[in-house]
């Protein structure tokens, strides 16, 4: 304590002890005589009763009945039956070159980028002619602009060198490209030649199809196999494309609007905020 300084002392009126009673409910008395530690928390304070219902699943319950899978596809075609790929292209080469800036980053920013990128250096060409370094200020804003300028880069001199300047439609060929990996390679292909030879797995691709229980595996190449199994074939694309506006409307990673969800009484997911069916641990 500050030299000088008298501590403020209670007012010889009582009227301190009637403000701290007023503030703090009675206290309970437990059997052996001790007081509850929940008593001692001011009502106000205790949680309201949850509306989320743990408990275990009937017997039976399966997460990939066909039945169940194509109400999900069912309810998504429904609430959003126009879903397409959000990146801004004009053509298989721009929409390589968005796709390798979207990672660890968002849509919204690589298409605030690419058109000044793409009026800079319009063709495959363009982009083949240039060294790594000079393309990183241009990218910067997307975040790991070195390890993407190399790859940008490094797949505009292999398309140029080795399929005549035209992005191959093909997805081993694609996997050859520098930077260019399952996802980068089945947006290619589905979005601009329309080709169903797997599903994107993205973030909210990963996320949601393990919530929804479509799989249990942690790694995309994992996952995409799984779901490969259990859509069909002629809804790959769309389905990647429909999780992927459902991530950003609606199951939102930290704060998911479930009362709002065209999915919510198929969803069990752990970490609901609000359901009308029990959840378990194993949806997450």
């Amino acid at each position: 304590m500050a030299r000088g300084v008298i501590p403020r002392q209670p007012a010889k009126t009582g009227r301190h002890e009637a403000a701290l009673k007023a503030q703090l409910p009675a206290l309970k008395v437990s059997k052996n005589g001790g007081r509850s530690k929940a008593s001692m928390v001011p009502s106000k304070s205790r949680p309201a009763k949850s509306k989320i219902n743990p408990g275990k699943l009937p017997a039976g319950y399966n997460p990939l009945a066909p039945e169940r899978v194509n109400e999900i596809l069912k309810r998504l075609d429904a609430t959003y039956p126009r879903a397409t790929c959000a990146l801004h292209h004009n053509s298989a080469w721009e929409l390589v070159v968005a796709t390798i800036l979207s990672a660890q980053c968002t849509d919204a920013r690589v298409n605030m980028t690419t058109p000044e990128l793409f009026r800079k250096y319009p063709t495959v060409q363009d982009f083949a002619a240039l060294k790594p370094e000079a393309l990183e200020s241009d990218i910067k804003s997307t975040g790991f602009f070195r390890n993407k300028s190399k790859s940008i880069v490094g797949a505009a001199k292999k398309i140029v060198s080795d399929f005549g300047g035209e992005v191959p439609s093909d997805m081993d060929q694609l996997l050859s490209l520098p930077g260019v990996a399952r996802k980068t390679a089945n947006v290619v292909l589905g979005t601009w030649f329309h080709k169903a030879e797997g599903v994107v797995v993205d973030t909210h691709v990963h996320r949601i199809s393990r919530r929804l229980e479509l799989t249990r595996n942690e790694e995309p190449k994992s996952i995409e196999q799984d779901l490969m199994k259990v859509i069909p074939r002629d809804k790959w694309i769309l389905f990647s494309h429909q999780i992927i506006l459902h991530g950003r409307a609606l199951c939102v990673a930290r704060n998911p609007k479930c009362a709002d969800c065209p999915l919510e009484n198929l969803c069990h997911a752990a970490d609901k905020t609000w359901s009308t069916v029990e959840i378990h641990k194993n949806a997450k």
